[in-house]
């Protein structure tokens, strides 16, 4: 297994110009894709995840051009795609596999759905259900309520509202509202239980608006897309800068300096742009412009107890912020973890352990206490899970050095991030 060691260091320094979002990159992908017109995206996202979407995409006859550097012009089909029959292979990309179920359940063709061996292990069952109650026709090809999954034309009925939970995972009510404009028919949503993730919704119905299909909704429960919807090319759409992998560098900057990102402000639609609030809580120094944020060092790290339903991905750096902190750090509603690409809690609480940290994990949350001193020479398994390699990148700053097993699999979002890492560290 390759392995990548971080020498240990104590200060961080400079400016980081980060890769467009991943949860935007995908969505504009098909996006477009379902509009009329071509569309140019401008600083996509270039990484294992958008790569599957482009590739399922070309698949299914959509016309794509790659005219410039993390820029493509995505010719639209109308909801109409070329290719009726396609086997198609989406990695371990949930921002794809979603959203592409419900668009193929309702778009009419034979379509076979399939990932690596941890996607066949992500719960969709909820999703299936509800396009189901839509007259969807999805089949199971091995467990019961998870891919690969078999898809025929469907035989739409919207006479009644679709219920579908909203406490796994909000991709799958995302999956839902990108699909159901194709139908040309009223749908309404209703959510069963508390929705998680909501700032993911968000960005799915701003993006949504800017092609031109306007949801109505009643809070976070009920959902309607107004008949004769229909997605129309705003022409050109620039991508913002990850929120999510923002949070690596504004956290070394608040344990050990000074780091401005730039590509994202305060405006953000990103969800995970609120953890600086969290950081600022933890005593990091934060200020912010139009299109950057500054972190700089913490006089000294607190510790919080915090619900993270609102940044369910940004939290996990929170969790290495803990090991700076004197006391117990408890990060709650976090359940959305277990259904990533690996179970984050499980995994980051055996994680934690190995540098020294007692930790305590939940059903939804977990809790940190930081040991007198890190352990060094940790060697940090990343469970192909692109998110946890970023994290424990952090441990390094604490003044010890740490092994990451497989750091490639920082390749799903953000390719070159141990460089990048590298750059600041002094």
């Amino acid at each position: 297994m390759e392995q990548l060691t971080l020498p240990a260091s104590h200060q961080v320094q400079g400016n980081i110009t980060l890769p467009g979002s991943k949860s935007i990159s995908n969505r504009t992908l098909l996006l477009a894709a379902l509009s009329e017109g071509a569309t140019e995206i401008r600083d996509l996202l270039a990484s294992d995840d958008t790569s599957r979407m482009l590739e399922a995409l070309q698949t299914l006859g959509v016309k794509l051009e790659n005219f410039a550097e993390n820029a493509w012009r995505v010719t639209g089909c109308g909801g109409n795609f070329p290719n009726k029959k396609a086997e198609i292979f989406l990695g371990n990309a949930g921002t794809a596999f979603r959203p592409l179920t419900a668009v193929l359940a309702l778009a009419g063709g034979d379509y076979t759905l399939s990932g690596v061996p941890r996607m066949h292990e992500r719960p969709i069952g909820d999703l299936v259900d509800a396009l189901k109650q839509a007259g969807a026709d999805i089949q199971y090809l091995a467990n019961s309520g998870f891919p690969p999954l078999k898809i025929a034309a469907p035989n739409i009925d919207l006479s009644k509202s679709i219920k579908i939970r909203g406490d796994v995972s909000s991709q799958f009510l995302t999956a839902l509202l990108m699909a159901l404009p194709l139908t040309k028919q009223k749908a309404t949503i209703e959510v069963v239980g508390e929705l998680i993730s909501k700032p993911y919704i968000e960005i799915t119905l701003n993006l949504m608006a800017k092609f031109g299909v306007n949801v109505q909704r009643d809070g976070w429960q009920r959902f309607t897309i107004p008949a004769d919807s229909l997605y129309i090319s705003p022409k050109q759409i620039f991508v913002e800068g990850d929120a999510s992998s923002a949070s690596y560098f504004l956290a070394a900057g608040a344990i050990g300096g000074n780091v401005r990102v730039e590509g994202l402000g305060e405006n953000s639609i990103q969800g995970d742009v609120k953890f600086t609030d969290a950081l600022a809580i933890m005593g990091g120094e934060i200020s912010y412009g139009e299109n950057h944020i500054t972190a700089n060092k913490a006089a000294k790290i607190k510790t919080i107890d915090l619900d993270c339903n609102h940044i369910p991905d940004a939290a996990m750096t929170l969790a290495i912020v803990a090991l700076f902190a004197q006391g117990t750090t408890t990060l709650r509603n976090i359940a959305s973890w277990r259904v990533k690409e690996t179970d984050r809690i499980a995994a980051m609480a055996t994680e934690l352990r190995k540098v020294g940290a007692i930790v305590e994990e939940g059903a939804d949350y977990i809790k940190i206490t930081p040991p007198a001193q890190l352990t060094p020479n940790a060697v940090i398994d990343t469970y192909d899970d692109h998110r946890m390699a970023m994290c424990f990148s952090l441990v390094s700053l604490g003044g010890v050095p740490i092994t990451i097993n497989d750091p490639k699999c920082v390749n799903k979002t953000f390719p070159d991030y141990f460089a990048q890492f590298a750059s600041i560290v002094k």
